[in-house]
């Protein structure tokens, strides 16, 4: 999906969500943020509902939302939605989805596992693909009509670095032959968020909604604690490389607040974004850039088939 010339602007890794959001207006505009109770999450929710955006937080953990609304609620002036939704729990995402009314013009799918243990739904899925890629797509899919209402919606699904390790397996995605690896599983389950990018733009781009995908980098937060056991150097390596910089939750929320909210990316759809811009083909031996695996088209399509199917 990545054209010959690629989208850029006149932030980088350095620039924060406040940097990015400065001059924007949202009022008006309403936003869900997977994920909003820490890290990341809670900072894009404080730059959008910051620049006037009706902003609901979608959480597991409602007592630390419950911190985190009032937080950015004090912070911004403008009272916080709290929702719970569990990713991995069906009928919480059907419920999340019946609970919605009316138009949603931004929808960042934030939330995500990390590096987990092998552990699986009640429907035998794989937990990390279960929730960074199934509950997500059910999640888009029920607010699809929500999205088209919104006349020029926006998708923002937040993947990583860690995509560059693993395409999807469609021989065995849940792990029932293979060995678990928890970060391949995981690399597998960011390489899907692309990949729903990439056929959401081709599915839905017609009726005005544009979806892309971002790295955020490597952040020190919440999500981040179960991974942080093996240690920040061998963190690192799993998911890119010794010389990764650590970024600071408000950098690291800049490039999803760039894709939800910034003019500057305006009809840019399907792409992969790192540090504020749009990012080249991975170059082995680098942390960076986007897979070839995780822009193809065949791909995307048939992760989208797989997925309906799965959740029939």
């Amino acid at each position: 999906m990545t054209g010959s010339t690629l989208t850029s602007t006149p932030f980088t890794a350095a620039s924060t969500a406040a940097d990015v959001i400065s001059g924007i207006d949202l009022t008006g505009r309403r936003a869900i943020v997977t994920g909003g109770a820490s890290g990341i999450g809670a900072e894009t929710a404080r730059a959008l509902a910051g620049a006037g955006a009706d902003v609901t937080i979608a959480v597991r953990d409602m007592t630390a939302g419950e911190r985190t609304a009032t937080d950015i609620a004090l912070d911004t002036g403008r009272e916080i939605t709290m929702t719970p939704l569990d990713l991995a729990d069906r009928s919480s995402v059907s419920a999340f989805v019946a609970a919605w009314s009316g138009p949603l013009h931004i929808l960042v799918d934030n939330a995500g596992a990390t590096a987990l243990p092998l552990a699986r739904t009640p429907a035998g899925w794989e937990m990390q693909f279960a929730t960074n890629h199934l509950g997500h797509f059910e999640l888009a899919c029920g607010l699809h009509r929500n999205l088209v209402a919104a006349d020029g919606a926006r998708i923002v699904s937040v993947s990583s670095c860690a995509h560059l390790r693993a395409g999807v397996d469609f021989d065995d995605i849940h792990f029932e032959r293979r060995a678990y690896d928890p970060w391949l599983a995981h690399g597998q389950s960011k390489t899907a968020n692309v990949l729903f990018a990439v056929e959401a733009t081709r599915r839905w781009g017609h009726e005005g909604i544009v979806a892309n995908a971002l790295t955020p980098g490597l952040v020190r937060t919440d999500v981040r604690r179960r991974a942080d056991r093996v240690g920040p150097a061998r963190l690192r390596t799993a998911i890119g490389g010794s010389g990764a910089a650590w970024k600071t939750p408000q950098q690291g929320a800049a490039t999803s607040v760039l894709l939800a909210a910034s003019p500057l990316v305006d009809g840019v759809s399907g792409r992969y974004f790192e540090d504020c811009v749009e990012a080249g083909p991975h170059e082995p031996g680098t942390r960076t850039g986007v897979a070839a695996h995780a822009l193809d088209p065949e791909a995307a399509a048939r992760l989208w088939d797989l997925s309906v199917r799965t959740l029939a």
